[in-house]
């Protein structure tokens, strides 16, 4: 790599599942805000910069100190958003150079993680690499707001579904399962070419956008890791990330934390 990781973090108010999300509360500072504080703790990358299509998570990042770019209200999916951020902010990077990518609703999101991300990146150069959390509910994993991978012996990922998987018909005991996160790195060159991949059928039906990475062919690696995260989606998982967020030690690297 040529220059440092740069980390992207795409968010927008229209989400489908729970509009607004991104500036709901969480221990009095808002949902996307947790998720900018924690990736900048993380001494692998280089720059953190928030990529959205409202203005109003604009002022409420860079009222923060942060850095924040507009992109188009457009956009299918997450990685698109962050294509054209690196765009936007005019970035000459070099084709193995590393983009970071962190959902703005990844609220559990650890230094740690990413940088075993960059890693991990660094040591395999694949083009895609994503973090996966253990799944420790059959509730999670039943769950189609919860977006599960499998993945071959070696790391690489086989499948992600919002259906339960692997399945637990013929299990006798507990079937290891895995949370696809929105933490991916992916090599700059490899970010360029799925903005002009076409949209694939098993990523229109799953609505997930990786998908279309596997179903054009591209390997990606998958990073387990046996900490539990949560994506909000719901005003059920903001309170459980808040729980979270309270429990956590990262959460008092960067706040005083309310009794």
């Amino acid at each position: 790599m040529t220059h440092a990781p740069i980390c992207i973090i795409p968010a927008r108010m229209a989400s489908s599942r729970y509009p607004g999300k991104p500036l709901e509360p969480m221990l009095g500072l808002p949902l996307v805000a947790h998720v900018w504080q924690r990736c900048r703790l993380a001494s692998s990358v280089d720059r953190v910069v928030v990529a959205t299509c409202d203005q109003v998570i604009k002022d409420a990042i860079e009222a923060l100190g942060g850095e924040a770019v507009m992109t188009a209200d457009t956009h299918p999916g997450c990685v698109d958003r962050t294509v054209e951020a690196i765009a936007n902010l005019g970035l000459t990077l070099a084709d193995d150079d590393m983009v970071l990518m962190v959902q703005g609703d990844e609220v559990m999101v650890t230094p740690a993680m990413i940088d075993t991300m960059v890693e991990v990146y660094g040591r395999t150069r694949a083009p895609v690499v994503n973090l996966a959390s253990v799944i420790t509910s059959e509730s999670d994993q039943d769950d189609p707001n919860c977006v599960k991978v499998c993945a071959a012996p070696d790391g690489r990922a086989l499948f992600f579904s919002r259906a339960p998987i692997p399945s637990r018909w013929r299990a006798n005991g507990p079937v290891p399962a895995f949370q696809q996160t929105g933490v991916i790195g992916f090599s700059h060159a490899f970010l360029q070419t799925f903005g002009q991949l076409e949209r694939t059928p098993l990523e229109m039906i799953e609505q997930i956008d990786m998908l279309r990475t596997l179903e054009h062919n591209y390997p990606i690696q998958i990073v387990t890791v046996d900490q539990e995260t949560v994506g909000v989606d719901t005003p059920a998982d903001l309170k459980r990330g808040e729980q979270m967020l309270r429990l956590d030690p990262t959460t008092g690297l960067y706040m005083d934390i309310p009794a």
